[in-house]
């Protein structure tokens, strides 16, 4: 087992819960902290589920506020925005944006998440930061800052703005989101306990993009369970 500290972004969904398990397995839930970012969503129920499975993990969890940040976005994930979420998959999505990210795109979240979570690793003697980017959210430029190229290019950064001391890592870039489920399964991970639909109801919407994503990459693995 590696003696290395690890911090894990974690949002209590699918892929993020995976790598926390990932994380736990490799370093020990002792050398793992997660840390959960509430960017001003149109509810709680992501923070919620973070909480769940930082709980169910044993690890230290740590919660950050990075809402002001995008009160300026229309994007259609935040409260601040009368937009609705589209109830259709990603793909269908991209053949209306001309090549541009899709509405729940929030204006490289990812970016900001990483830098802020580059000082916090820090603070806490990190040298791994992880985060749960794959290749389904990448592809068509759904979510452009989930593609290699920008992990890589973040790592370089936060590398070089480290010193040396942080590294990024976000070991299912190349792999789609039924790896990552098949990647859960050996792992044990309780996908009960995770949130990925994009709305706020009692029971998932079934029908955003990522309920879809999810729901495909659950059969993929003969797991029924939204």
């Amino acid at each position: 087992m590696s003696t290395e500290k690890i911090l894990v972004l974690s949002s209590g969904g699918v892929d993020s819960t995976t790598l926390l398990a990932l994380a736990c397995e490799r370093a020990g839930k002792e050398n793992v902290v997660a840390l959960s970012i509430y960017y001003g969503q149109k509810h709680k129920k992501e923070i919620e589920a973070s909480d769940r499975t930082a709980e169910y993990y044993g690890v230290e969890h740590i919660r950050l506020d990075l809402s002001a940040v995008f009160r300026y976005s229309d994007c259609s994930l935040l409260e601040g925005s009368d937009a609705d979420i589209p109830h259709e998959a990603y793909s269908e999505q991209l053949k209306k944006t001309d090549g541009a990210p899709v509405s729940t795109y929030v204006p490289f979240r990812n970016g900001l998440f990483l830098s802020a979570a580059a000082s916090v690793a820090l603070s806490k003697d990190c040298s791994v930061l992880m985060y749960g980017a794959h290749s389904d959210d990448a592809a068509g430029n759904a979510y452009p800052d989930c593609s290699l190229d920008f992990v890589e290019a973040m790592n370089r950064a936060v590398s070089e703005g480290s010193g040396g001391l942080l590294r990024i890592e976000a070991p299912f870039a190349g792999m789609n989101k039924a790896a990552v489920v098949a990647e859960g399964k050996r792992l044990g991970v309780p996908y009960e306990l995770t949130w990925s639909c994009y709305e706020g109801g009692d029971e998932p919407c079934r029908e955003c993009g990522t309920c879809l994503d999810r729901r495909a990459a659950f059969l993929a693995n003969g797991i029924d369970l939204y």
